[in-house]
């Protein structure tokens, strides 16, 4: 079957490969055939080495199919079931899960050992246990989430990490008041779904900051009330706050300096959402005196903030309702053999997001 391999950390490109094979079905386990799949900038970052992960492995971890198999003692999906991919799914049964905070269940690291694919004889790994940019991928039973028949494969694949990602760290993370100001800093798929997020909750000012004037432009088509490049921001603060300072930041770049930008922007007592995936080797430099007198709260926000499947089921609902436009976010489509089209475009600036049909 085809599949897009890195081969090496660092390689700009995937090899879209026809010869890889889907392994370590079995127990637990179910096959699931891929439809679409969607390029997150993770995706990106963990082929250059920012998100650490060992090569060979197929990344894409947003995708959507149908169940063709399931390994002995899963009960939880059948063949012929639609579902997406869950890169890192509660078990249902850690402190975690039970206390109603299963996006932050440990179990989903187990799965990242696991060879999903084979390539020459030698295994390859999916990306978070997951490789969705691939014909076909084995995957834990539990990360194979069922979806409903009216949810398209593209918008299911968005659902499994940008969008949940991004419009649960706007309601469940930082629980946005009604009228309130907002600043988001880095408006790509996440930064979308957070303006998105904010709209719904009622925010009165939503500035999205993006030094791409393309997404500054797609940040006012989906709700954002103005748009600026980050040596704006100064400025746009001190306009739209009167120079009190926003009452929400969400940083969704992964960046210290844009950690930094979002904590100025926001006034005494207000929120800092932490969104963007950076590096482990990336520091901080926030001093004891700052956080004390200000108050300002930093709020890292992991997969939305809650239990995922909440969370899909919200963003659903959302979704029907007509309240969040998820087909707009898609600006680009590929076929998984043109996967490094999608790359470049992610690259430039030109695309949100790019579905990969398969």
């Amino acid at each position: 079957m085809y599949a897009a391999v890195l081969h090496q950390t660092g390689d700009a490109t995937l090899d879209a490969n026809s010869e890889v094979q889907s392994t370590s079905f079995g127990p637990g386990r179910v096959r699931v055939k891929l439809r679409a799949s969607s390029l997150c900038h993770s995706d990106l970052s963990a082929m250059s080495g920012v998100l650490g992960h060992p090569a060979p492995f197929v990344p894409g971890h947003e995708g959507a199919g149908d169940v063709v198999e399931v390994g002995a003692g899963v009960t939880s999906v059948k063949p012929g079931d639609r579902v997406l991919v869950c890169w890192m799914p509660p078990c249902g049964e850690c402190r975690s899960c039970q206390i109603g905070e299963g996006h932050l269940c440990a179990s989903g690291y187990f799965n990242l050992g696991t060879p999903n694919f084979e390539l020459d004889g030698k295994p390859v790994l999916g990306f978070m246990g997951q490789g969705t940019f691939a014909e076909e991928t084995v995957i834990p039973a539990n990360a194979a989430i069922k979806i409903p028949d009216d949810v398209p494969y593209d918008i299911a694949a968005l659902i499994g990490c940008g969008v949940t990602t991004g419009i649960g760290a706007a309601i469940n993370t930082a629980r946005v008041k009604p009228g309130s100001s907002i600043v988001v800093i880095g408006v790509g798929g996440v930064g979308i779904s957070i303006v998105q997020g904010a709209k719904v909750c009622g925010a009165a000012q939503i500035v999205a900051v993006d030094p791409t004037p393309n997404r500054r432009e797609w940040a006012l088509n989906f709700g954002a009330t103005r748009a600026c490049a980050p040596d704006e921001l100064a400025a746009v603060r001190a306009e739209v706050t009167g120079g009190f300072g926003f009452d929400y930041s969400f940083e969704a770049v992964g960046r210290p300096e844009t950690l930094r930008a979002a904590y100025d922007a926001t006034r005494r007592g207000g929120s800092v959402v932490l969104v963007g995936a950076g590096s482990r080797e990336y520091m901080t430099d926030f001093n004891m005196s700052e956080l004390f007198i200000s108050e300002r709260r930093i709020l890292p926000s992991f997969y939305g903030g809650a239990d995922v499947r909440r969370s899909y089921a919200t963003i659903i609902d959302l979704w029907r309702a007509g309240r969040i436009d998820l087909a707009g976010m898609i600006t680009h489509r590929v076929t998984l053999p043109d996967i490094n089209t999608a790359i470049a475009q992610m690259h430039s600036g030109e695309a949100l997001r790019t579905v990969i049909e398969i």
